[in-house]
């Protein structure tokens, strides 16, 4: 895989999976814990695997997103990711609430990140490390600026509306970016777990390194009260990035 193609596979995945758009309003009733296991491939080809992991623990939320490269991949490009977001939890019945502490080590071919964010909610600021070049920052936020990782379920959380566009700042380690999600149709697609009825969107992501521009990017969220994500595409400079769920605990309880 040509390097100068793509930072990485997964990389671009893992933006897929956590980048989106966070909103205010209630939160859905999606089950947690929750596990949500992506087989990932390009052009065709599997390239490896996505997990996103959500918990309680305590009085806080721990998301947890690792992707990893397939075995034959990882001989000449090894990807072995890590993104954590330690949120305040929220007021019942389930509002997550917004994140104190996000992290992310990445690994991807020669790339290397390891940073760390700390949100100060009273201040409005965030102090953010970066571990590798051994620099500090300290940056202004808003109320609602959240982290790529959090951001993903208050957007599940939200009535789509098709044709319509969503907004909200981001902080991705470097700097806080407002990012439009644009909701495009409703389509009912065939995968692996069977037939869902999905609602199309379109994140216009910004973010540098990891989370860089490629192509447009879609992902297809259940057209229900959970907006599970079940396939996500993207283009890149050279192929396509296709991540498909494939298994994980997300399913409510029958009672």
């Amino acid at each position: 895989m040509n390097r100068s193609a793509n930072v990485s596979v997964l990389g671009v995945v893992l933006a897929m999976i956590a980048a989106l758009l966070v909103v205010s309003g209630p939160v859905a009733a999606f089950p947690i814990p929750e596990r949500l296991v992506f087989d990932v491939s390009y052009t065709g080809i599997p390239a490896g695997r996505a997990v996103q992991e959500v918990s309680i623990v305590g009085d806080e939320v721990h998301i947890v997103s690792t992707a990893h490269s397939a075995d034959w991949l990882k001989l000449f490009f090894p990807v072995d990711d890590r993104i954590e977001s330690v949120l305040i939890a929220g007021t019942p019945p389930l509002n997550i609430g917004v994140p104190r502490l996000y992290r992310e080590r990445i690994r991807e071919g020669w790339t290397r990140f390891h940073k760390e964010a700390t949100f100060d909610r009273q201040k409005l600021e965030v102090h953010t490390r970066d571990f590798l070049k051994k620099t500090e920052t300290t940056q202004k936020i808003t109320k609602q600026t959240y982290d790529t990782l959090s951001s993903f379920f208050f957007f599940r959380s939200m009535p789509l509306e098709v044709g319509k566009s969503y907004f909200i700042e981001i902080f991705d380690c470097k700097k806080l970016w407002n990012t439009e999600v644009q909701v495009l149709r409703r389509e009912e697609i065939e995968t692996p777990l069977g037939r869902f009825k999905t609602v199309v969107i379109k994140p216009l992501l910004k973010f540098e390194g990891i989370f860089a521009r490629t192509g447009d990017m879609f992902i297809w969220l259940t057209d229900d009260e959970r907006r599970i994500p079940v396939q996500m595409k993207s283009k890149v400079k050279i192929g396509s990035i296709t991540a498909t769920l494939v298994g994980g605990s997300y399913w409510p309880e029958k009672k």
